[in-house]
């Protein structure tokens, strides 16, 4: 067991902070020792030869001209005693921590600006022997959750209108060392068009993202993250040839995890001319690619419904039908985005029983071939258009999101309202977001005696299988109905599927509106009556 010695020198009887260095200290399974405020040099220095700590955690608050003269003469003590061979940490405020990187015998120093996990990661580090700087962190996906476990990895998105602007704030992410994943977000261009260049249309280059077009362009954006704490990149998958894009996605920027829908980028959202059903099959064919060449899969599936203003039960079903046809095409690992407050109006409780019960029935698939990892964030249509508004709305979903103990955290912005986000923006929203996850790592109260949370879940659960069962006996022809592209197809025709955001569109019915209703959203008659799942499917069934 790794040992830490600590106490405040000089006449610094400021202890708090020292005192929760060596709290975090314990918690990594660290043995220490306490010497308490306004330590003697000469005490100190017989402590460190009694204790023989691995460590040794100096800490002075006061005068930065009075520290420089004491540590002067600590490290003179030391060395006569020949200590200099240990690792010393120094912790204060800003301006004392600029004294103590003067000396060579302190290897880190705290000054207060640092987040509270990356005071943990260089504890975890120590242990293993590892307290260089420029450590190139775990570079996949799994290894960098089991690296963080257990804080949740954070996540932005960037796209600014040129590709040098959106190298420029990369590198200032990268540098930051805030962020573990940096989303790569295209225009719509490069999304639908980068294999057909002729098709595009110049005059929308940048529009909604980056205007990358070549190779090279994706190889240049990785590069500006080979800095920093090394931040794993991802990218949206694009809206046509999603096989093409996978390849291109894991050779140029060692994709972090693929994001592939079911039935999206379609004639369903119109984000592409692609017939639904062809859809399906290549979209499934991309997410079988992705698997066979271990890159982790995220079918960003219910959120799009949830979008269109689908109603809670709804959603839940084709989370678990886009997680049922992941593990079925070969994903081992799979990313469950769980987008919160969406659609606008739900109320925390009913949003979070929502997420839970497709979170349960996602998890219910695990096996020793099939891991989900839980992803949350901010949906986009929830956010006003005035930036400290929009502030409370990211830090108070991110509060009761955390409830799902998420592996990861995409952080959306507060400034996606207004206008697309800078690395200033994001870092300022990624602070925020880590003061939610220090606040609420301490300790949640138990939900699980909520009633109606638990009544809640159970209905959604029982009514999102019922959807299920629905597409199962419209493709009772087939051994495995779910993954059938025809039967996912016909089960969007018929109205199994639907949302009311689709109506109008021909391949969806858009025949029942949805309302929210005490905080959660159901599907009603043109009465205004809730309807159960049951009698909605009937309905569908009598045409």
């Amino acid at each position: 067991m790794k040992k830490i010695l600590g106490a405040a020198i000089g006449s610094c009887v400021h202890i708090a902070g020292l005192l929760n260095f060596l709290k975090m200290a314990e918690n990594e399974g660290y043995k220490t020792e306490y010497l308490g405020g306004a330590v003697e040099l000469d005490k100190f220095v017989g402590a460190v030869i009694e204790f023989d700590p691995d460590i040794v955690a100096i800490s002075y608050r006061l005068d930065p001209e009075a520290l420089y003269q004491l540590l002067a003469d600590l490290e003179k003590k030391l060395k006569a005693q020949k200590l200099l061979n240990k690792i010393y940490v120094f912790g204060g405020t800003v301006e004392t921590g600029n004294i103590a990187r003067k000396f060579s015998f302190i290897s880190k120093v705290f000054d207060g600006r640092e987040e509270f996990d990356e005071v943990v990661m260089w504890l975890r580090n120590v242990v293993k022997g590892k307290n260089k700087a420029n450590e190139i962190l775990p570079q996949t996906l799994v290894e960098r959750i089991k690296y963080k476990s257990p804080y949740p990895l954070i996540r932005h998105h960037i796209g600014l209108s040129t590709i040098e602007e959106t190298e420029k704030h990369i590198k200032i992410l990268a540098e930051s060392r805030l962020l573990d994943i940096i989303s790569l977000a295209p225009d719509q261009n490069c999304q639908q068009y980068f294999f057909e260049p002729d098709k595009m249309d110049k005059k929308q280059d940048g529009a909604g993202g980056v205007p990358l077009r070549t190779r090279e362009d994706f190889e240049r954006m990785y590069q500006a993250t080979r800095r920093g704490n090394f931040p794993l990149m991802r990218c949206y998958s694009g809206t046509k040839n999603l096989l093409e894009f996978s390849r291109l996605l894991k050779e140029t920027i060692n994709n972090a995890w693929a994001a592939v829908p079911l039935t999206w980028y379609s004639e369903l959202d119109r984000r592409s001319d692609r017939e639904l059903l062809e859809a399906i099959k290549e979209n499934q064919e991309a997410i079988k690619w992705n698997a066979a060449n271990g890159v982790p899969v995220e079918v960003n599936e219910a959120h799009q419904w949830s979008l269109r203003y689908a109603h809670d039960a709804m959603e839940v079903a084709v989370a678990y039908l886009a997680a049922y046809n992941a593990k079925k095409l070969g994903v081992k690992h799979y990313v469950a985005q769980y987008m919160l407050s969406t659609p606008p109006g739900l109320s925390p409780k009913y949003d979070l029983a929502k997420q839970i019960a497709k979170k349960q029935l996602i998890e219910s698939l695990h096996d020793e071939n099939f891991i989900s990892f839980t992803m949350i964030r901010t949906g986009l249509l929830s956010f006003p258009a005035e930036e400290f508004r929009a502030m409370g709305q990211l830090t108070s979903t991110m509060f009761y999101g955390m409830w799902l103990k998420p592996h990861i955290i995409h952080v959306v912005s507060y400034s996606e309202a207004i206008k697309r986000a800078t690395s200033k923006e994001i870092i300022e929203s990624v602070k925020m977001v880590k003061q939610v996850i220090k606040n609420t790592m301490a300790g949640l109260p138990d939900i699980s005696f909520d009633k109606d949370l638990r009544e809640r879940i159970e209905v959604l659960k029982e009514e999102a299988m019922l959807i299920i069962e629905a597409i199962k006996d419209s493709g009772k022809e087939y051994k495995d109905p779910l993954i059938e592209p025809v039967v996912i197809y016909n089960a969007i025709k018929s109205g199994i599927l639907d949302a009311p955001g689709l109506k109008g569109l021909s391949v969806a019915r858009g025949r029942f509106e949805t309302r929210i209703i005490n905080g959660a959203s159901f599907a009603v008659d043109e009465n205004g009556k809730i309807l159960k799942e049951n009698e909605r499917l009937k309905l569908i069934k009598r045409g």
